[in-house]
């Protein structure tokens, strides 16, 4: 059986164990329903006449009541089980190509990388190099884009692991007729089990849902890609030995990401710390209990070197040593649970994650010694990996909050000590009077100063960040993210804060100990044009660049795809990234600082979301001969870390694309080029920007257009993060969150903020440079910038439908208002794809990427009538006034149907 016909078979047998749920749940009615609306869906799509559409629209209306949940459940659990037999499918497509390529690398994997970097002339000096300079850091955050709940992605899970039993070939019929009794159980509690949270998730069922991914998945997957590494390395060039540094690493922002969040407070980032230092503990203590099971060599037949026997401290030597070691640091690694409660007894526990590993590390030097190589290899170096990797914190916490609130808290601290006022200062004062707070020693104010409960929350948070180094090892919190980053004030607040409890100090010699980064995150488009002259006046800064010298002149910037999408539009955020990124660049190599920088992406396409390793190599060149480091949000974690095949072959790719972007050194005719273009982009840019604006911002009709053709009413009743969906309490788009703005988008099909503004500034392009048609073409051939851009966009196209997003435009009350706006986005939308199909020179949208066109168009007739239950229940819905117990069942209703559509378009958020 091929794996396209084996796929089909995973589709059809989760299809038909689906309707036998239905029936055994519902009876025979509801399925009844839900074929005669598939069937009708389907020939609307064939069709795509009035009529079809007309009898897809009648099938719906004439579902009862009391059958309507069912049938939407139904459509929505339908995509949940395509999606994990699709998945499945990758994994099946990846073990097929590595059985079948022979000597042929896969694409994107590390041995085609190396080989290829060997191919080009890299030597081994050089990419000893790299691999000690470049590196790959993921960082999982809660953004709450994933609309289903850690039950349900849980059943996935055993349905995925029963699915892959299906591929066995010595499968006899009785055993293939267990496997679909048990997929029909997981499928019928799956149908038993809430789809949507009934209460709002909390900020530790966030730290929670995490922490499960590094604990089942990535605990392995890591030290393996590592471990895969040398391999590979060893086998292009095996003139050297090699040992790779730890290249990739995750962190995360659950539990420490305050900006908006009121209920990520300094304790509950403590206790988010605990569950990190538990979770590492106790992963640790398995380890090393299933080596304790495997190193069971007897002294006499094999011995052990003279450091491990003297490390026991016995006054004789056990007949299985290495037993004797295992059960010694098994006490040690309980001795250290015990330590964030207070109990330190010297010798009984490990202070650093170094003792420990220093222990692991003699254990295997002892082995080698003595005949024990292979069992050092495969037994012992994975956990020596683990813990270079996830050390007593797991991941690394980062801890982001809102300039305003440092700004604030300044105010107060300046007040108390009676020095003035801040607040009311032009910025080139507040940076001066921050130096000169920064240059003294002393504290600005006694700890024991009153203060409000504002301004002590944001002081307790340095606090913690201290006690939680002193604690867990100062890799737990290595950033300190500022939101809304418009001045160098709001840097040196952050840096005052950290002087005030004890994080940043002045040394006798006349240096400083500097405890933590200062990372400021430019997201509008104002902020990112102005980034690099904020840059440039920071390491101009005497006391900054002191700061820096301590942090090994490495200065970590965040880029914010999100908010500069929604402020101005897909194309002018993207070019805007682009250059900012080039221009801080050439500020930093002034001042001999490193960068990292580090990019805010999202997993919706208008949130710079897309394939990770597309979005790599789509970055500036300079941008890439360094660390970079990118956000993993919402359903995007569980879509590439969910199971173990699939986070190796996704971490691969992220790995080999850094490799292979460093290798992108501009010649000057590639730079002279790259200039052309830029000035292309540049004029696209600022016509897109204008188009963009006039709608979202100028058009005062577009709010309420927004407002109601969309289910952004009710989206915070997902219950799927634990955040507020708006940063004030206002209606106004630039209060509210770039997240639900992406989502209520995706929702009606429009998918706006992806795409809108493109087609404008092509076509003004070409109408005034006739010519420019052939050099877009070689544009989109030559410069990885511009096609990354035009490929994320035809996605966005062919996910986007007119047809079902016109069906929305009745949902809002001033038709005659509402229908001249989505005439404009129609335009709009045909006049983008004719632009991007003259740029790729195809005759059809996706032709690139035949199998995701395929699957949107298989896709397209189950998410439809989920689309026609969202406005008919939403209309109903709007109609009625108060909140009757009618009025939550129909709530309840839309919330299926938003969280079927989301599972039907993958990236949602």
């Amino acid at each position: 059986m091929n794996s396209e016909s084996a796929l089909r078979r995973d589709i059809r047998i989760l299809g038909n164990l689906l309707g036998n749920v239905l029936i055994s749940q519902c009876g025979e009615e509801v399925l009844q329903s839900v074929e005669e609306i598939r069937a009708a869906a389907k020939e609307f799509r064939a069709q795509g006449t009035p009529e079809s559409r007309d009898a897809l629209l009648q099938k719906i209306i004439q579902v009862p009541v009391e059958h309507r949940t069912h049938v939407i459940h139904a459509f929505a659990l339908y995509f949940q089980l395509v999606n994990i037999a699709e998945q499945n499918h990758r994994i099946r497509r990846k073990r097929e190509y590595e059985r079948s390529s022979g000597t042929t690398p896969q694409r994107g994997s590390l041995r085609s990388a190396f080989l290829e970097m060997r191919q080009k002339g890299v030597q081994a000096d050089e990419m000893e190099s790299l691999i000690h300079n470049l590196g790959v850091e993921l960082v999982l955050t809660a953004h709450p884009t994933e609309a289903m709940r850690r039950t349900v992605l849980d059943k996935h899970h055993q349905i995925a692991m029963i699915l892959e039993k299906f591929d066995d070939p010595l499968l006899s019929s009785r055993e293939m007729q267990h496997l679909e009794k048990q997929l029909k159980a997981e499928i019928t509690g799956l149908w038993q089990t809430r789809p949507v949270r009934k209460e709002r998730i909390t900020v530790l069922d966030e730290v929670r849902n995490g922490l499960y991914f590094l604990d089942q998945i990535l605990f392995d997957v890591l030290p393996a890609i590592h471990l895969e590494m040398e391999e590979q390395l060893q086998a292009a060039y095996p003139e050297r030995t090699w040992s790779v540094p730890s290249f990739l690493r995750f962190g995360s922002w659950m539990g420490g990401d305050r900006d908006g969040n009121p209920f990520v407070t300094a304790e509950l980032t403590f206790q988010t710390l605990i569950l990190h230092f538990d979770l590492a503990l106790r992963k640790y203590e398995d380890r090393v209990k299933e080596l304790g099971v495997h190193l069971s060599q007897s002294y006499e037949k094999t011995g052990a070197s003279r450091e491990l026997i003297e490390s026991l401290q016995l006054d004789h030597i056990p007949d299985e040593p290495y037993r004797e070691k295992v059960n010694q640091i098994l006490r040690r690694l309980e001795g250290t649970k015990n330590v964030y409660h207070g109990e330190k007894t010297p010798g009984t526990y490990y202070n650093r994650p170094q003792e420990f590993l220093a222990d692991i590390r003699l254990i295997e030097r002892s082995l080698i010694e003595h005949k024990g190589k292979e069992i050092a290899e495969v037994k012992v170096r994975p956990l020596i990996r683990q813990i270079e990797l996830f050390g007593f914190h797991m991941a690394a916490l980062d801890i982001r909050q809102h300039s305003e609130v440092h700004e604030n808290a300044i105010e107060e601290l300046v007040r108390v000590a009676r020095i003035g006022s801040y607040k009311s200062l032009p910025e080139a004062e507040k940076i001066r009077f921050l130096t000169g707070l920064l240059e003294d020693p002393r504290p600005l104010v006694s700890p024991y100063a009153h203060v409000t409960d504002e301004t002590r929350e944001t002081v307790n948070v340095f606090h913690t960040i201290r006690k939680s180094h002193q604690l867990f090892g100062e890799e737990c919190i290595q950033n300190y993210l500022i939101s809304l980053s418009q001045g160098v004030s709001d840097l040196l607040e952050v840096l005052l804060l950290c002087k005030e409890a004890g994080l940043f100090a002045w040394n006798e010699d006349g240096s400083v100990t500097s405890k933590i980064n200062i990372v400021p995150l430019f997201e509008t488009i104002e902020d990112l044009r102005v980034a690099p002259a904020i840059v440039d006046e920071l390491f101009a800064n005497p006391v900054y660049r002191k700061h820096l010298q301590a942090r090994g002149n490495l200065q970590e910037i965040m880029l914010g795809y999100s908010d500069s999408n929604k402020d101005g539009g897909y194309l002018t955020a993207n070019w805007e990234l682009y250059k900012c990124q080039k221009a801080i660049f050439e500020v930093a190599s002034e001042y001999d600082v490193r960068l990292k920088f580090f990019h805010g992406r999202g997993g919706a396409l208008g949130r710079g979301g897309g394939p990770l390793e597309r979005s790599i190599l789509a970055q500036p060149p300079e941008a890439l001969h360094g660390k970079v480091k990118i956000t993993e949000q919402g359903e995007v974690i569980s879509q590439r870390y969910s199971h173990p095949e699939i986070a190796k072959r996704s971490l691969e790719s992220a790995v080999s694309a850094v490799l292979i972007g460093s290798l992108n050194v501009q010649t000057e005719h590639m730079k002279d080029t790259e200039r052309k273009w830029s000035q292309i982009l540049e004029r696209l840019s600022r016509d897109s920007f204008t188009a963009y604006q006039e709608m979202v911002y100028r058009n005062e009709h577009f709010l309420p257009y927004f407002q109601q053709a969309t289910p952004i009413d009710l989206l915070a009743e997902l219950n799927i993060g634990s955040r507020p969906a708006k940063r004030k309490n206002s209606p106004r788009i630039q209060d509210l969150r770039a997240i639900p703005w992406v989502f209520s988008w995706t929702q009606n099909r429009h998918l706006l903020p992806a795409w809108y503004g493109f087609g404008t500034a092509v076509e003004n392009y070409v109408d005034a440079n006739p010519e420019s048609r052939a050099e877009f073409r070689r544009m989109y051939r030559h410069w990885p910038f511009f096609k990354v851009l035009v490929d994320n966009l035809q996605m966005a196209l062919g996910k986007a439908d007119m047809a079902i997003a016109a069906e929305y435009v009745q949902l809002v009350q001033e038709q005659a208002a509402a229908e001249q706006i989505f005439a404009r986005i129609l335009e709009e939308y045909e006049r983008t794809k004719r632009m991007v199909l003259m740029i790729t020179n195809e005759s059809e949208i996706l032709s690139n990427s035949p199998a995701i066109r395929e699957s949107i168009r298989l896709r397209n007739p189950y998410v439809d009538p989920l689309s026609y239950f969202q406005v008919l229940l939403l209309k109903e819905l709007r109609s009625r006034s108060g909140q009757s117990e009618d009025s939550q069942d129909l709530v309840q209703d839309v919330l299926l149907t938003i969280n079927g559509i989301a599972s039907g378009l993958r990236n949602t958020g």
